[in-house]
């Protein structure tokens, strides 16, 4: 069926191709609407896994998808790569950079980006992990820090370049330092001959009394413990004060180091100001019980834009990839409903959330996994949490290459995608050259570490925080 075939049909525009946009438009393709899905990337990312493409365990197509190729079976489905800038729901209208698009509904789930807590100044320094740009980003420091450390003659310099602090202790933080751990004292234990790779100082800084706070306190424990037999010091109670290009600063103790990731906190896509209704203090827009914004019936937000209390439970529903996606199939099958009928019901379906249980990875064979009935850690809990992602990953080929990606690193402690790739200045510039010689070659301007470009956010659910 033509577009034209289809210009009668109600307009369905959904902004974000994350989890939760993705799967309104999945959830839609039966339904007697035409849909325009707008994003600013062209792909989806599997954003809980992007964590091993910033430690060089996944190349960024292995968790990525094409959304166009998504949808290229959907007849009603039109796919447009821009920004949305606003949304003026008087006159149903999505501001883009380029131009305006109108709508009958309206659903938001432009995600979140990065919170420095008002320090914005800190993201060059600190680079959060939202989307493929950043974990690149994050993989070429953390593999130049070795190239650097091996040409660098002065001992502290050295320590300082091969001591990496991971801000933040929630699953992403975690699971970011224990693979942290895992490349520097397995994947790279022969590869240099000035260095000892197993030297490198990982660091995990949590201002709270332990990691995983969503979990309970027996599964931190035991989080806490496995990080630390990988060879991870975990700072507790640690609030950070200042970073800056010399390292961070933890009340008034300053670590010197050139590699700072930030996995501290969230906040919701700027495009929810711009609805001029309430939010919280994350920016995420306050929605009635059927995820409608009060007063604007016609206009949906889901995912981490959203504040959702589940009717269910009267609880928070958490900002994670299966609450996102359950949303989604809510709103679709409301939409789908007044379609088929022709009216809008006085009152609509409450959302109520599912809440099947959360789960994070510290590392080889350790995992810890929380259900509604019981609590699980070690090899049996990293099996159930590898499949479970491997499930939630979109298309069988991604799902097939993570499954045997992760099987060879299993047996070899390998990493294939330790590729450096973009600016790599820094390597020859910030280390103090024994051999005079050797220096006179390199005389390019120096490349200070803190001018990297700042991080950017991403069109998707915040799935850092990992759930079944």
């Amino acid at each position: 069926m033509s577009t034209t075939d289809m210009s009668d049909r109600p307009h369905v525009v959904i902004i974000g191709g994350g989890f939760g946009g993705l799967n309104a438009a999945r959830s839609l393709r039966r339904a007697r609407v035409r849909i325009t899905l707008i994003d600013r990337r062209n792909h989806h990312v599997f954003q809980p896994l992007l964590y091993q493409v910033a430690t060089a365990s996944l190349s960024p197509a292995d968790i990525s998808t094409p959304i166009r190729h998504f949808f290229s079976k959907q007849r009603n489905a039109t796919i447009l790569m821009a920004e949305a800038i606003g949304v003026d729901m008087d006159n149903r209208l999505v501001r883009l950079t380029d131009g305006q698009v109108g709508y009958d509904y309206l659903i938001l789930a432009a995600g979140a980006t990065h919170s420095y807590f008002g320090n914005d100044h800190w993201s060059p320094m600190a680079p959060g992990i939202k989307n493929i740009e950043d974990a690149l980003e994050i993989r070429r420091r953390f593999l130049l820090a070795f190239e650097a450390a091996e040409r660098e003659a002065d001992p502290d310099a050295r320590r300082a370049k091969l001591t990496f602090l991971v801000i933040g202790g929630g699953p992403t933080g975690v699971e970011l330092a224990g693979a942290m751990a895992e490349v520097a004292h397995k994947a790279l234990l022969c590869d240099f001959r000035s260095i000892e790779p197993t030297t490198a100082r990982i660091m995990l800084i949590e201002g709270g009394d332990r990691v995983l706070p969503t979990f309970s306190p027996n599964l931190s424990a035991r989080a806490q413990k496995d990080l630390e037999r990988l060879g991870v010091e975990v700072r507790l109670g640690a609030l950070v004060t200042n970073i800056d290009a010399d390292g961070v600063c933890v009340g008034d103790e300053q670590i010197k180091s050139k590699n700072v990731v930030w996995a501290a906190g969230v906040q919701a896509s700027a495009l929810g100001r711009t609805l001029g209704v309430e939010v919280d203090r994350a920016g995420r827009v306050a929605v009635d019980a059927d995820l409608s914004i009060e007063g604007h019936p016609e206009v949906f937000v889901i995912g981490d834009l959203a504040h959702v209390t589940d009717s269910c439970s009267n609880l928070p529903v958490p900002g994670v990839a299966p609450a996102a996606i359950q949303e989604a199939k809510h709103v679709a099958k409301l939409i789908e409903r007044e379609v088929h009928t022709g009216q809008r019901p006085d009152v609509r379906a409450s959302f109520c959330y599912t809440n099947k249980g959360s789960l994070a990875t510290i590392g080889r064979d350790k995992a810890v996994v929380r259900t509604k009935r019981l609590e699980f850690a070690g090899w049996l809990a990293w099996i159930v949490w590898a499949l479970v992602h491997a499930s939630y990953l979109v298309g069988f080929r991604n799902r097939l290459i993570v499954l045997i990606q992760w099987a060879w690193a299993w047996v070899t402690y390998e990493r294939g995608a330790r590729l450096i790739t973009g600016d790599t200045s820094m390597t020859l510039n910030t280390c103090s050259i024994s051999s005079a010689s050797e220096s006179s070659s390199h005389n390019a301007p120096s490349a200070t570490h803190g001018q990297s470009a700042p991080a950017t956010d991403r069109d998707d659910v915040n799935a850092s925080v990992h759930a079944v």
